[in-house]
């Protein structure tokens, strides 16, 4: 898929993230908002997924699982649901639960929310293809709050000490959480330093330009015996100008006026 057909599949992303949202009144727009160019990428150009039953596929675990609208999104963009379960976002029975829930959509490669849980689940993944000597490769979507978990950082030992060069890592690197800047809650930095520390291969990017991710992600291809991690560096709220690096929007839903705002600025208002 060529740039501009990625940030066309980018723009629906953000427009089926807001319109979920809104009509749940309910969920978090921000982290979702600001990873929307990386999982288009890894959904439309970089993972082998034809399938989402297929053995041979790759696996995308969202470690953020709050940031579950961005990955609801990329499954109807790809045909693998349908759209019409869009308005039943946080609904009680509802296969589109507020954290990504792998027994009631296909698609959802693991059920994550408690966060710093995914990078470990990945881990599991990523080593039994290596013992099996499949081929599959594993993608895990983190937050820069999510990496305050210490279990963050034992995956990450254990990543490395398995030689998981199958894994790949990308951080959502907008630098807000709940609580506010990530600086003032818990720094987390430096980052790249920590994660070659653990003997992880780090790359940067900017997360909202394909150029720049598929750069990183060529890059990834051609390191063998680690895994690596992808710093992507994003805003949060992207798209939505009364939303953006505001850590207020990290889980509140836009009011039929914002909305209405939001979906103008994205592009073409409510039917374009």
């Amino acid at each position: 898929m060529k740039y501009d057909d990625l940030k066309l599949t980018a723009q629906n992303l953000r427009k089926n993230i807001l319109t979920m949202i809104h009509e749940a009144k309910s969920g978090h727009p921000g982290g979702s908002l600001s990873a929307v160019e990386i999982v288009t990428y890894l959904y439309f150009k970089e993972m082998n997924i034809k399938d989402p039953h297929d053995e041979g596929r790759d696996r995308f675990v969202l470690s953020k699982g709050h940031g579950a609208p961005v990955l609801y999104s990329a499954l109807m963009e790809k045909g693998f649901i349908n759209k019409e379960l869009m308005g039943t976002l946080r609904q009680v029975n509802s296969k589109l639960q507020g954290h990504p829930d792998m027994k009631k959509l296909p698609g959802v490669e693991a059920s994550t929310g408690s966060l710093g849980q995914g990078l470990s689940i990945a881990n599991g993944m990523a080593l039994a293809f290596k013992l099996d000597k499949k081929e599959n490769r594993v993608f895990a979507l983190l937050g820069d709050g999510e990496i305050q978990e210490g279990m963050i950082w034992e995956a990450a030992m254990l990543a490395n000490h398995y030689h998981l060069d199958n894994l790949t890592a990308i951080l959502d690197h907008n630098g807000l959480q709940i609580d506010g800047k990530n600086n003032d809650v818990m720094t987390v930095e430096p980052i790249d330093e920590k994660f070659e520390a653990f003997g992880w291969h780090v790359i940067k990017a900017d997360g909202h330009d394909f150029e720049s991710l598929e750069k990183a992600f060529e890059e990834r291809k051609k390191v063998t015996g680690k895994p690596a991690l992808i710093i992507a560096e994003t805003i949060k709220g992207k798209g939505c100008s009364f939303m953006e690096d505001k850590a207020s929007w990290h889980g509140k839903a836009p009011n039929y006026e914002e909305f209405c705002m939001a979906m103008e600025e994205i592009g073409g208002g409510l039917n374009g």
